[in-house]
């Protein structure tokens, strides 16, 4: 068998700390060391520079449309499932909506988030819960880069803000923000975030990842941990 055949592939990713995101024009996050670990397993080797960084709503359509490649952190729901094949999981995650501490704001039920302006990225699984949840789309100020979102958020340019909970307080610390400033209101969706596959992709590199992740997770190094618990470690 030949070596790298994970490094065929083209994948697109975005700034999504700690799972992916660029510091000193260095790649990381978990969902990079998972990759990057899982096709050492089964390839020997692989190339990051096949990993491209670009804008959420960007990426999504180029796996929709594009041929052989992936796309991650992706959260997997039901209204996703049929449009990607699913490698993973890469890990648990939570999306929930953000206020400002100071405004007080208390959210019981998803038919009051229409009572409210709510800053998403478009095409993320924010937007789409909002949207499946009943959300009116005039409620929704989409943005390109979910730290403008911080900032609109802290501004009062919008109400609230759906996004991740763990990459979203990352984000905070990131801009000089007291995470204290915000709080979670509301849980929108509580799911696993995956490496997405184009619909065309070759079914024997979707197995090759999905056995190298599935070894990651299974080899116990030296510290007694597993390679997957200590790429965790690594980015808490």
């Amino acid at each position: 068998m030949a070596l790298d055949k994970l490094s065929q592939l083209s994948y697109f990713t975005e700034s999504y700390p700690p799972y992916n995101y660029r510091e000193s024009n260095q790649l990381k996050g978990i969902a990079v060391d998972l990759l990057n670990a899982a096709a050492h397993r089964v390839d020997g080797q692989f190339d990051l520079r096949r990993i491209q960084l670009v804008p959420w709503a960007r990426g999504y359509k180029l796996t929709r449309t594009g041929r052989n490649t992936v796309l991650f952190s992706t959260t997997r729901t039901p209204y996703r499932e049929t449009l990607f094949d699913w490698v993973g999981p890469i890990s648990a995650t939570r999306v929930v909506i953000f206020a400002r501490t100071d405004r007080g704001i208390k959210i019981t039920d998803e038919d009051q988030l229409n009572g409210y302006t709510i800053g998403v990225i478009a095409q993320d699984i924010g937007e789409q819960a909002l949207l499946a949840a009943g959300v009116a789309r005039e409620q929704l100020r989409r943005a390109h880069e979910a730290t403008s979102l911080v900032h609109m958020l802290r501004r009062e340019r919008v109400d609230l803000w759906a996004y991740e909970e763990a990459v979203g307080r990352y984000l905070m610390k990131g801009e000089g923000v007291d995470i204290d400033e915000f709080e979670v209101v509301f849980t929108l969706k509580v799911s696993e975030l995956y490496y997405a596959f184009s619909r065309d992709s070759d079914p024997e590199m979707r197995h090759r990842l999905q056995q190298g992740i599935d070894k990651v997770k299974a080899t116990i190094e030296a510290n007694g941990k597993t390679q997957y618990e200590n790429i965790l470690a690594k980015y808490r």
